[in-house]
């Protein structure tokens, strides 16, 4: 997972011969020495050139040192990417709509399990290709800030706040718990203040506020340092003047003098070229050569170099008197440790990862983690009663130009699979063997067809019910250089479906009549939903949903499960309500600072049930700086369907001295509630939920006032409106 142009460089895919083991009585390999003992004694048996060559993305072996050849760039986003048959996870974006922490947590647990599966089996082989190593760049922690940012589907959406409890989660199962060693190593991308536009972003200077870089830009990173994640990606653009691969504010004030992380840095793949680059070419333009750039990266505190500036440009800028191997070896350090904690250089079975079996790789139980995922994170947009449907009436029509596409299954940095389940393929497994089931494409992605024949909008007439699959794909959306069918480098800078689609979808809805449609919608972003939300029955929002989304789809569909997705990202009705695309101030942005109405807010999500909630009990209506403040709630499933209700907390500071987000998400609890059943939640708001950033970026208590609100949605009237339960309110006095 991670923002990066391939290039074959280096010498990944070769074993170092045939003795990879020689003696192993190096000191370094003394698993007695203590680590920094054994990272200061490899160091000093390499020459310059290897040790530049150890801080490169694709590393070679040494042989008389018995080292073999290591790629530190791998992908695990939603499964293990890029490195053979594996579990294929809904995309990050649809993980966010599940607003759950532990499934987050059991979601990574599973991915770090198999790549430690995979990486052992490759091991065996004598296999040291990229991506089979157990260094993630994963987790992508950028707040998805406009909808037009195509690479948004990487994030847990728009919250500071669900980004961080996610983020933490998902670290902490990639990890592991052991003591002594790293399970896999996570690392927090793209620090920090970077979401788009893909087209500039190795020029683009992210010019940010202390308000908002400390409000809405920082907390997830210093929360993911905090859950002591091992690697820190440093972005392509500058931020506030500085290329962050050479910000001395991000990555010496903050990142290590004021958090303390102890971790390596590395550059996105190919940052560092952009140091050199003239800015009339396309780059930042602060170096004038390859070898002033490496140094600069280096005594900021770059140690990994995705790309291919560190090979001859450390070497050549130790000539050059621009950099001195010691503060080369100090970076190095770092790096090695991470190597070590993996247990790298200690004898098979040191670790109680070496012995995990490939039969973890998509094993029953993580397909059925798979599609619980995907599940939970689909979002219920409309239901006008149309679902849940029967699954035994006489005739269904799938259509649609994502309903057979394994692409809207992927999204983008995913893995392969032998058994992606298709939209139509999930249908198709789960109506009655009596009922009959039609399918014809009947529309291209984003194009009008070529053929005026029309043998596909009939059958909506026909059949019972119609399962319209549109939406985007990865075609349309994604990473620079990767969506084929965008002439924006992967951003949506239109934000409206193809017209093709709506056209399609209103030819059906007049063949359909009364018959109701579904409409199951893929993507990993927001787009103007306004006229599918008209034309359609019920509206379905299911991402990537990965390898079982068809199986999940089919079981929302036919209501084996209610629906409990929540989106993690506001959806406006218009790019017209939004700011300009460049601008990162966050005035007039997401949940927090939006003051028009949207088409679905933030938090937005409906089910099956029907959940009312109860008067808040609030344990301290009145409290100083240092208190903590519990609250309770009693949620009440009132229908006769079990459903999980996703309750979501929110504090709005009502007289604050600088302008404040009209309200905070603080709290979120997933909870199931089977028929009429009633259960008591209980948030703890710490006191730093009270305390506001002030216009120099500072955390600071103000007396005031703050109201509190309890449910299943954020607190916009428009939530509401299409049909989110009533929210329960009530007053603190911070003192």
């Amino acid at each position: 997972m991670l923002s990066c142009k391939e290039k074959n460089i280096g010498i990944e895919e070769t074993p170092i011969g045939s003795n990879t083991d020689p003696e192993k009585d190096f000191p370094f390999y003394d698993t007695s020495l203590s680590m920094d003992e054994r990272v200061e004694d490899l160091i000093s048996r390499l020459t310059l050139e290897e040790k530049a060559d150890q801080m490169m993305h694709s590393t070679s072996g040494i042989e008389r040192l018995g080292i073999p050849p290591y790629g530190w760039w791998n992908e695990a986003l939603h499964g293990v990417g890029r490195s053979g048959t594996a579990t294929v996870f809904p995309q990050a974006i649809g993980l966010g709509a599940t607003f759950d922490s532990d499934l987050a947590f059991r979601v990574s647990s599973a991915i770090s399990d198999e790549a430690r599966a995979m990486h052992n089996a490759a091991k065996e082989k004598g296999y040291h290709l990229r991506y089979s190593g157990l260094t993630f760049w994963t987790p992508n922690i950028n707040i998805f800030r406009d909808p037009r940012w195509g690479r948004g589907q990487e994030t847990y959406g728009e919250d500071p706040f669900l980004t961080s409890i996610l983020g933490t989660s998902f670290v902490r199962g990639l990890q592991g718990d052991n003591p002594d060693y790293l399970k896999t190593a996570a690392c927090a991308k793209h620090y920090a203040v970077h979401s788009g536009p893909e087209k500039l972003r190795h020029e683009f200077d992210a010019i940010a506020s202390p308000k908002d870089m400390w409000e809405t830009y920082l907390p997830a990173f210093e929360a993911l340092v905090k859950a002591d994640v091992e690697a820190v990606m440093c972005a392509y653009n500058s931020t506030n003047g500085q290329p962050c691969c050479s910000n001395n504010y991000l990555i010496t004030d903050v990142l290590r003098n004021q958090w303390n992380f102890d971790g390596h840095v590395l550059s996105d793949c190919w940052a560092i070229v952009d140091l050199y680059t003239p800015a009339d070419k396309g780059g930042h333009g602060v170096a004038n050569s390859q070898a002033e750039a490496a140094a600069l990266a280096v005594e900021h505190g770059v140690s990994l170099n995705c790309g291919s500036t560190y090979l001859d440009g450390l070497p050549q800028a130790v000539k050059e008197g621009l950099i001195t191997e010691e503060e080369i070896d100090a970076q190095l350090a770092i790096l090695l440790r991470t190597r070590f904690k993996l247990g790298l250089f200690d004898p098979k079975g040191s670790n109680p990862y070496d012995d995990i079996s490939v039969d973890v790789i998509n094993s029953d139980e993580h397909r059925s983690l798979a599609r619980e995922v995907a599940q939970k994170g689909i979002v219920m947009l409309k239901n006008n009663g149309a679902l849940p449907l029967k699954n035994d009436l006489s005739r269904y029509f799938v259509t649609g130009p994502n309903a057979t596409s394994a692409d809207v299954l992927l999204g983008n940095y995913y893995g392969v699979n032998p058994k992606l389940v298709t939209v139509l393929e999930g249908v198709a497994g789960a109506i009655h063997p009596g009922s009959q089931l039609q399918y014809r494409m009947g529309a291209l992605l984003d194009r009008e067809s070529l053929n005026p024949q029309d043998w596909a909008t009939p059958n909506a007439g026909t059949s019972d019910a119609t399962i319209a699959v549109l939406g985007i794909s990865s075609l349309l959306e994604g990473e620079e250089g990767e969506s084929l069918a965008s002439s924006t480098a992967g951003d949506r800078l239109d934000y409206n479906l193809p017209k093709n689609q709506i056209d399609f979808l209103k030819k059906l809805r007049n063949a359909a009549g009364e018959r109701p449609i579904i409409a199951v919608i893929t993507g990993g972003s927001p787009m103007n939903l306004a006229e599918v939300h008209e034309l359609a029955d019920a509206v379905l929002l299911a991402w990537y949903p990965g390898e079982e989304g068809g199986n999940a789809v089919a079981d929302i569909i036919f209501g084996k499960v209610s629906p409990s997705g929540r989106l993690p990202i506001t959806f406006p009705k218009s790019l017209d309500q939004l700011p300009p695309y460049e601008d990162y101030s966050m005035k007039g942005r997401t949940y927090k600072y939006m003051d028009e109405d949207p088409l679905y807010p933030f938090g937005y999500g409906l089910s099956y049930g029907s959940f009312t909630y109860g008067d808040l009990n609030i344990s301290k209506s009145s409290i100083s700086k240092d208190e903590e403040v519990s609250i309770t709630v009693d949620v009440t499933n009132q229908s006769d369907i079990p459903s999980d209700e996703v309750v979501q907390l929110y504090l709005s500071d009502l007289e604050a001295s600088v302008d404040v987000p009209n309200y905070q998400l603080y709290g979120v609890q997933r909870v199931n509630l089977g028929a009429k059943e009633s259960k008591n939640i209980t948030f703890t708001l710490q006191p730093s939920a009270f305390q506001m950033v002030d216009n120099d970026g500072n955390r600071v208590f103000e007396p005031g006032k703050f109201t509190v609100y309890v449910g299943g949605s954020s607190p916009m009237k428009r939530s509401m409106e299409l049909g989110a339960p009533k929210m329960s309110t009530g007053t603190i006095t911070l003192n």
